[in-house]
């Protein structure tokens, strides 16, 4: 083994604590760099900045994903980063080098029938955590709320009857949000004209209003309820059902980016995936020559 990388490796288990199976990624990674290196007469800590890009590019020649050469990447930051700290470099050849694209993964979205299950089980919750859990799933997944835009409501917000509400997203952006008359009501249900508050959800704490943390737990609680898996249910999966199923309904894309405050179409059309992997799916699974032989060819 190249003793700086032996070196490296010793600083990871003793300084980081880092577990068999890290120092065994780490090795691999950096001897599968030195391998490619040796045939062009370079040492591994010796490599400049131009081998390693092309070591990179080389990576993704040879078919493996953006994900891995991501992995590889970081592998070479730490050793180089370590050998530069050493004073074994007088440069880190790593500093300039552009991390690989990943690609987006997509949304994670409950089925409508899920949906339903998860507001029938929030009205099951004991005392006033029921009524509360409805109005909150409620309005996550009528309007595609962002967890910070939900819990930030002003009590005004239901004020007019209007069956649209004024929402401060990212950036101070604000956007009309339409909601049900379901969700209007349950929110509704819960104010309480003996204690006014500033806010729709008001809570003891300092910011004066339910937090995201609570509204996050009050959502898990609700999946565990309906027989969900709490780690597929968070309001940002609501969020990302809402937009797909106005998709699957026909929504344009267009009047879904306003509805979802994106600035960039781009961030909307990430859905349309969702869509494509839906249908492709569709078609494998219940197309009558999805599953069936590709038919030979005659003999001439």
């Amino acid at each position: 083994m190249d003793r700086h990388l032996e070196a490296f490796l010793e600083m990871l288990a003793a300084e980081r604590g880092a577990a068999r199976n890290t120092l065994a990624a780490y090795e691999a990674d950096l001897a599968d760099l030195a391998g490619s290196l040796r045939g062009r007469g370079v040492r591994l800590a010796e490599a400049p900045p131009a081998l390693l890009r092309a070591y990179l590019a080389g990576l993704t020649d040879a078919g493996l994903s953006p994900r891995t050469a991501a992995r590889r990447l970081a592998a070479l930051r730490q050793f180089y980063r370590f050998l530069a700290r050493e004073g074994v470099r007088a440069d880190d050849p790593t500093e300039l080098l552009d991390s690989p694209r990943l690609p987006k993964s997509l949304p994670k979205a409950l089925r409508p029938a899920e949906v339903t299950a998860l507001l029938e089980a929030a009205a099951r919750l004991p005392g006033r955590r029921g009524p509360l859990a409805v109005a909150l799933l409620e309005l996550l997944y009528c309007s595609g709320l962002r967890a910070s835009e939900l819990v930030g409501l002003p009590a005004t917000a239901l004020a007019d009857g209007s069956p649209l509400i004024l929402v401060r997203g990212k950036g101070n952006k604000e956007r009309l949000v339409p909601i049900s008359a379901r969700a209007r009501a349950a929110a509704g249900a819960l104010q309480d004209p003996a204690k006014p508050s500033r806010w729709l959800f008001p809570s003891r704490g300092a910011s004066g209003h339910l937090t995201r943390q609570s509204l996050v737990l009050l959502v898990k609680e609700a999946a565990l309820a309906a027989g969900l898996d709490p780690a597929r249910v968070s309001p940002h999966v609501l969020r990302h059902s809402f937009a797909s199923h106005l998709l699957e309904g026909g929504a344009d894309l267009r009047a879904l980016q306003m509805l979802l405050g994106h600035a960039d179409i781009a961030t909307t059309q990430i859905y349309t995936r969702v869509m494509e992997e839906r249908l492709r799916q569709l078609v494998e699974t219940h197309h009558p020559l999805a599953a069936a032989p590709a038919p030979e060819g005659r003999a001439g």
